[in-house]
């Protein structure tokens, strides 16, 4: 959940951490200009000044401190008008629900072809206490009053829709369609040629532990895969460190039913995943290019992995297991030890303490990535795990953290829901 805020004494104004203005709620009766948030209401964006989208941030601020001199602005209460593409599906779902705890992040446009006209409570029931505008087919959606864009759509389907978006929009994209920096292996991969190359050349690639400074000052984030989150977290801080070698990495990654999306397949049936595990993708993952151009970037050099999805009969959630040589006279506990420095005051990255195993269970509807390392039985090897929950760190969480970084607001923003458990 987010930050705890203090009750106000009897008589008194109270603001939370941020200076926005609250007052408790009148005999439990909501006014008409008055949002509810954290048990006070909360203005809403009639009540305040139209925000300015042209601030650039300013590299010498700390990471914690976020980020830019529109960062003032924002922690007065100002609120950002969101519209969610493709919101009928998991991420749309998922950033819908995150975006409930978030104060100033506001949908005002949702759209959804085959769903146009439904409210969002009919299509996913349990988010029927969110006040959000009816869904509308993307051709009819207006973008005048809109300052940001969650882009949910499938694969495939983005580059042109995007191509087509009012300039002043602050896009982050959950689709595939501008994670690959070579358009030509986009091309390889995706079975077609890019649609909007000259976007491609501007996207910035949205990891946001390891680019927050291009992340702050881009219109156009990428947000990464779901697998290429939990396998670059863990292994691009190795690499560049040079403590393994760049050559055996091997990849085991485990996901829910939810990281094959919401529409119906066959092969996604309960008859067909129940009671077993099955892997797919085998040596073609679409994940496998971005992992290899994220591990060469922090190699300088090429970097090929084997890597193997598994679908799991679980809803949610991700693990990858990775097997490691390490560097002459390295060890596990200094893998161990370089992780832990490396994410030391990270919100969401986290290092397990001892021989306890991260499980996808421990992230559970959360931001987080749990990880830890093992010495293997094989001298000179270590093993890693990382885990994730694939639709919240694997997708729309992360989005969300892009787009607090993107505004300028603190990157937990919305953001601190503990996993769920049991």
């Amino acid at each position: 959940m987010g930050a705890r805020i203090p009750h106000p004494a009897a008589g008194m104004r109270a603001t939370d951490p941020l200076g926005i203005l609250l007052r408790p709620a009148a005999n439990g009766i909501l006014g008409s200009n008055l949002k509810p948030f954290a048990g006070f209401m909360l203005k809403t964006a009639q009540q305040i000044r139209p925000l300015s989208l042209r601030v650039r941030g300013s590299a010498a601020a700390s990471q914690r401190k976020l980020f830019s001199p529109k960062a003032a602005a924002a922690k007065s209460g100002e609120v950002v008008r969101i519209a969610v593409l493709g919101a009928s599906g998991y991420t749309g779902a998922e950033i819908v629900r995150i975006l409930a705890n978030h104060p100033q992040f506001d949908i005002k446009v949702m759209t959804a072809d085959r769903k146009a006209g439904e409210q969002f409570g009919s299509v996913f029931p349990h988010l029927i206490s969110q006040d959000l505008p009816r869904l509308v087919a993307i051709k009819d959606a207006d973008f005048s009053g809109v300052d940001a864009v969650f882009c949910c759509l499938p694969h495939g389907t983005t580059q042109e829709i995007i191509k087509g978006l009012p300039r002043h929009l602050k896009i982050v994209d959950l689709s595939a369609d501008f994670r690959l920096r070579d358009i030509n292996e986009y091309a390889e991969w995706y079975g077609h040629s890019h649609r909007a190359p000259e976007l491609q050349e501007e996207a910035v690639y949205g990891l946001t532990e390891l680019h927050r400074d291009d992340i702050r000052n881009a219109r156009l984030v990428a947000n990464p895969g779901c697998y290429p989150t939990s396998v670059q977290l863990p292994l691009v801080p190795l690499v560049k460190s040079k403590l393994i070698k760049l050559t055996n990495i091997i990849i085991d990654a485990k996901s829910g039913v939810s990281g094959a999306g919401r529409g119906a397949k066959e092969a996604n049936l309960y008859t067909e995943i129940a009671e077993g595990i099955q892997s797919y993708g085998i040596t073609s993952h679409r994940h496998v290019p971005e992992i290899e151009q994220g591990l060469t970037d922090a190699a300088e050099s090429k970097v090929t992995v084997s890597f193997t999805p598994h679908l799991m009969c679980m809803k949610r959630g991700m693990q990858s297991t990775i097997y490691v040589e390490l560097e002459s006279g390295v060890t596990a506990s200094d893998l161990y030890e370089h992780l832990k420095s490396t994410y030391e005051g990270e919100e969401f990255v986290k290092l397990l303490h001892g021989s306890s195993a991260p499980r996808t269970s421990h992230v559970a509807g959360s931001n987080y990535c749990l990880m830890n390392v093992y010495e293997d039985r094989i001298p000179g090897r270590a093993i890693i795990i990382s885990v994730i929950d694939n639709l919240v760190k694997g997708a729309s969480g992360q989005a969300v953290q892009n787009l607090n970084l993107m505004m300028g607001l603190p990157e937990n923003m919305g953001l601190q829901y503990q996993p769920l458990f049991p």
